[in-house]
């Protein structure tokens, strides 16, 4: 009995894995490695990982802490879940304790353990971040795509989240929402936030809130939707893009206390798997989130600087004929080639992912087609990773100039270099 028991969950764990190919953002950037390392020019942007150095406080703080070297809670630090609390209570308002948060390491993986411990369907609006659908896959659970469109800036709407929710009505479900976007950069206003929380409230879905690129909203002024729906809202955040720290491996989910039966099970799920964070990591990570005056400079001049370059990049493809909605925060752009496709068609080039290929060959930038989103192939649609430069030299000349000065075209050509070079050879070959 023991023996076809074990056989069965083998065959159920091989049908929900199998085939499965590894994540696109991490794919193409090994592939990128591969290619410089032959002696290729390539330009790197395809994975999202920030150029910015960790800011000095928070490297100091982790110097300090690396004897630290005992298993911790494994809900985090409690200073460390105070310091997030406070965090957001600082920044949005949202009333909360220790007692509501749960550190991980990286909020992909309490991504996955959300899944794990919740039965529901998991809603995602397309185009959205590669591994959401694939580990809703690995664990059983149900996806429900809804698609966006270019007229809507790839933004989810009420009235299509109230038709998925009505389509059967009463089921459990998680809705992620992810702004700044990955892979778009567009983010929501106060007044539509409030519409989708009121669609979730009046169905009773879960949302998790995936606002890892919040603090670098162009303009400083995430709104979180935590605000318009507290009750139900799961606010997901970490230190890889904003601070720089994708390889510290740290992630925060802030639940409401009407959730805490969440946290709980996510709790024991994670003392069976990965035990405890890090334990310098999150030490570090205290600082991180506790602000200051040196750390904000830091986050002004990361946003100056991204902001300048994806106005620069918008214009330039734009110029070539290609669509794309400006970015409002984050890294990233997502043009739409499908205006030029007769053009394409010449060449070849039917789909997003024979697109992608044909740049990489004939430009040597590397980015990711529309389809890893969960577009469809023939739609053209792609995303660039804006961070192939020196974010600590970017930085210390950001500071040098001053606030006042622009940061133009001959700026940006100095000191981000190959992401300007990638977007004038994209540009002209698109165009030719």
């Amino acid at each position: 009995m023991a023996r076809h028991a074990k056989r069965d969950l083998e065959v159920h764990l091989n049908l929900n894995v199998r085939g499965m190919a590894p994540s696109a953002t991490v794919a193409i950037n090994e592939l990128s490695d591969r290619l410089k390392a032959e002696g290729r020019q390539v330009y790197k942007l395809g994975l999202g990982q920030s150029p910015y150095p960790v800011p000095r406080p928070v490297v100091e703080e982790l110097q300090a802490n690396a004897h630290q070297k005992d298993y911790l809670a494994v809900k985090g630090l409690p200073r460390l879940r105070e310091a997030v609390a406070e965090y957001l209570r600082r920044t949005q308002g949202i009333a909360g304790s220790a007692d509501d948060v749960l550190i991980g390491p990286g909020s992909k993986e309490l991504m996955f353990l959300l899944q794990l411990v919740y039965y529901g369907d998991l809603v995602i609006p397309t185009p959205s971040w590669v591994s959401y659908a694939p580990q809703a896959k690995m664990i059983g659970r149900q996806v429900r795509w809804v698609p966006t469109s270019r007229a809507d800036r790839w933004r989810l709407t009420p009235e299509r989240f109230a038709e998925v929710c009505a389509e059967d009505p009463g089921r459990p479900r998680i809705l992620i929402l992810n702004y700044p976007s990955n892979p778009t950069g567009g983010t929501y206003t106060s007044a539509e936030l409030k519409e989708i929380a009121a669609v979730a409230r009046e169905n009773r879905v879960v949302l998790l809130s995936d606002e890892i690129y919040g603090e670098l909203h162009f303009q400083g002024r995430h709104v979180s939707i935590a605000r318009y729906y507290p009750e139900g809202t799961i606010v997901s955040g970490g230190l890889s893009k904003w601070a720089g720290a994708g390889g510290w491996r740290l992630g925060t989910f802030h639940f409401p206390r009407s959730l805490r039966w969440l946290l709980d099970a996510m709790a024991a799920a994670a003392s069976e798997t990965y035990t405890s964070t890090s334990a310098p990591i999150q030490h570090a990570a205290v600082r991180a989130y506790e602000g200051g005056a040196e750390i904000e400079r830091y986050l002004t001049a990361s946003r100056r600087i991204l902001k300048a370059l994806a106005r620069h990049s918008t214009a330039r493809l734009e110029k070539a004929g290609i669509d794309l909605p400006q970015a409002q925060g984050g890294f990233y752009l997502l043009p739409d080639f499908t205006p030029l496709r007769e053009r394409f068609a010449e060449r070849g080039i039917a789909t997003s992912a024979r697109l992608c290929e044909r740049a990489l060959e004939d430009t040597g930038a590397a980015f990711l087609p529309g389809s890893s989103f969960g577009r469809p192939d023939e739609e053209l649609t792609a995303r660039l990773a804006l961070v192939d430069f020196d974010g600590a030299r970017a930085l210390e000349a950001c500071y040098e100039l001053g606030d006042g000065a622009k940061l133009d075209a001959d700026w940006l050509e100095t000191y981000c270099p190959c992401v300007t070079q990638a977007i004038d050879a994209l540009a002209d070959w698109a165009a030719g």
